[in-house]
């Protein structure tokens, strides 16, 4: 007889919560700014999967190839019986390659998509119906704590570089609070992108198929069903492109004429060319992640690479 999945769910209020205090001080900035969060609504999450099958953005792939070549040392690293909590779980592509070669005890996926995160929980449960699958939604961008209570050593799961949409100062502070929650005998299992060639990284963020710029467009169409929006999406266009000084791809939403967007009663004007600021995806030198590993409380890192170092996946623990 085959086992029954054991999944549980949690929903720490992020769709209940009103973010329209948030939206309006974004918007009534002088660099007018939309959270990143915003993307993730059930739509966004599934472009957000379609991204990742692009043939310019390699990030996906040639993590995935990384998890799957060196699998076998992430696993004698990182040793037996633990709960696997995994940031930003999304559709769970990756988490498959740990689960069949880690073998957790229990698994945490965190998503702000609720319904997305649900059904990607709910098939793995069915796909491994021997692993305990507590499944949360919350906006673990913020402080927050697990629902529920395991004794078991934490080992955290952060994939897909988003890390990098962080500010530098806010991605160290970020990698703190896991630190916090995984314990001196716990560890961090993380992919960052790396620093390289400005074509590169420009051509992943602007796909000829348009799927990144849909994605981008996606975040004003949440807002607008969420939050008593009226932005017009034929009038703004996508925007991406890569910062030396800053180290970043920046992408925008900019606005190809003069109107006026109402917001939960609020008015705002915006100018021919004025751009919103959606995301920042900030590039690392393996030193720069290995310094803010230590910062951040881990004293103990290993790295892989692939062959032409365009992405790394790290494992930060501790002594």
């Amino acid at each position: 007889m085959n086992a029954l999945p054991t999944v549980y769910f949690y929903d720490q209020g992020v769709e209940a919560r009103d973010f329209t205090d948030e939206i309006v001080v974004g918007l009534s900035k002088t660099q007018k700014t939309l959270s990143p969060k915003f993307f993730y609504d059930e739509k966004g999450s599934q472009l957000f999967t379609e991204i990742t099958r692009q043939p310019e953005y390699y990030p996906t792939r040639t993590e995935t190839q990384l998890l799957r070549d060196h699998s076998s040392e992430i696993s004698q690293l990182i040793g037996e019986d633990f709960l696997l909590i995994e940031y930003g779980s999304g559709s769970s592509e990756k988490i498959r390659i740990l689960l069949d070669s880690l073998r957790p005890s229990l698994y945490a996926p965190l998503d702000i998509s609720r319904d997305y995160l649900a059904q990607a929980a709910e098939a793995l449960g069915r796909e491994y119906p021997w692993l305990e699958v507590h499944a949360t939604c919350v906006d673990f961008t913020v402080d927050f704590e697990l629902p529920f209570e395991s004794e078991k050593r934490h080992v955290s799961f952060f994939p897909g570089s988003s890390i990098g949409n962080f500010e530098r100062s806010d991605a160290m502070e970020f990698l703190s609070r896991i630190r916090s929650l995984v314990g001196a005998d716990g560890g961090l299992l993380i992919g960052v992108d790396m620093k390289k060639d400005i074509n590169v990284l420009n051509e992943a963020y602007n796909d000829k198929s348009g799927v990144t710029a849909d994605f981008n467009l996606n975040i004003l169409e949440h807002i607008n069903r969420e939050y008593g929006a009226n932005f017009d999406l034929g009038r703004f266009r996508h925007e991406a492109t890569y910062d030396v000084a800053q180290g970043c791809i920046q992408m925008f939403l900019v606005s190809t004429c003069d109107q006026s967007v109402s917001v939960a009663g609020h008015n705002f004007q915006f100018s021919d060319g004025e751009k919103v600021h959606t995301e920042n995806s900030h590039k690392y030198t393996v030193d720069e992640v290995l310094g803010m590993a230590v910062d951040a409380g881990f004293s103990r890192a290993k790295t892989w690479l692939d062959e032409d170092e365009l992405f790394g996946v790290f494992y930060l623990y501790s002594e």
